[in-house]
């Protein structure tokens, strides 16, 4: 156990019995605060890792996240002319150019405790909330929120007003995962610990959540919590099981998600792209 993981379970164990709070904080407390946000800017610490192939929650680092919320004051900051209270300040970005990341001017906004790798961009507006963790080579597109702890892999694109939801607690729970090569189409949602596999591409408008299956027409199967991996999803609607109620004489429906095999979805839109040029 690191000794920055050991110094936040015990600062934890101290919040949770009442020993210490925003008020009684000492410096060495709150150093211990900065350190543990620096790490997570800094990509030491992640609120979650793949093991053996899934997705786990970094229990002590959401804990610690948790913490820099319980132990400090609200107080004023501004930014840019612009006054507002918080328990946290921005994030400082003058790392981001040395490695190549832009974020435009008028609403790009990180907060301390997020983590942007290289030659990444964020169009402005866009939100990354404390421990985020977005890879290299990913596009924050415009109007786009990425969540608390939501971990986003590399060269993904979040397409326009897309929602990328948080987890905080409880604190063994995964938060939204985006792996590799993911594009994330318009207008997209995912929430609530959805884990979107590596190199899929998903139609705008999309709605991703544990509750709404998705139908895996690869696997022929009903999956839930997760799209698998190079696959091309998209909405469609269903029968529900309530169709039969006096309710609904046209039938109810219910939004589920198609998922079809990326390479041969790619492969048709070549050959109609190539029937129209000839």
């Amino acid at each position: 156990m690191s000794t920055l993981e050991t110094d936040i379970d015990e600062l934890w164990d101290r919040k949770q019995n009442g020993d210490v709070d925003a008020e009684s904080a000492g410096a060495d407390d709150l150093d211990t605060l900065e350190a543990f946000l620096s790490a997570l800017e800094d990509g030491e610490i992640r609120a979650a890792e793949k093991r053996g192939g899934e997705w786990e929650a970094n229990g002590w680092v959401k804990r610690g996240i948790l913490l820099n919320f319980g132990l400090r004051e609200n107080q004023a900051y501004s930014y840019g002319g612009v006054d507002h209270y918080d328990v946290l300040p921005l994030r400082e970005t003058e790392d981001l150019g040395a490695r190549g990341t832009r974020n435009t001017p008028d609403g790009t906004t990180i907060r301390r405790g997020a983590y942007l790798g290289s030659d990444c961009i964020m169009m402005s507006p866009s939100f990354v909330n404390i421990g985020a963790h977005i890879g290299d080579g990913t596009l924050v597109d415009s109007c786009d929120t990425v969540g608390s702890c939501a971990q986003i892999g590399e060269n993904v694109k979040l397409g326009a007003n897309t929602l990328i939801g948080g987890v905080l607690e409880p604190v063994e729970s995964a938060p939204v995962i985006v792996e590799d090569g993911v594009s994330l189409g318009a207008g997209c949602r995912v929430t609530s610990g959805f884990v979107v596999r590596e190199n899929s591409i998903v139609g705008e408008n999309t709605l991703l959540t544990p509750r709404i299956p998705v139908y895996d027409l690869v696997e022929e199967e009903v999956v839930y919590g997760e799209l698998p991996a190079n696959r091309r999803a998209f909405t469609r609607f269903v029968e529900s099981s309530v169709s039969d109620h006096d309710l609904f004489a046209g039938g109810a429906y219910k939004p589920a998600v198609v998922a079809t095999d990326v390479e041969e979805e790619t492969l048709e839109a070549t050959e109609r792209e190539d029937a129209l040029r000839e």
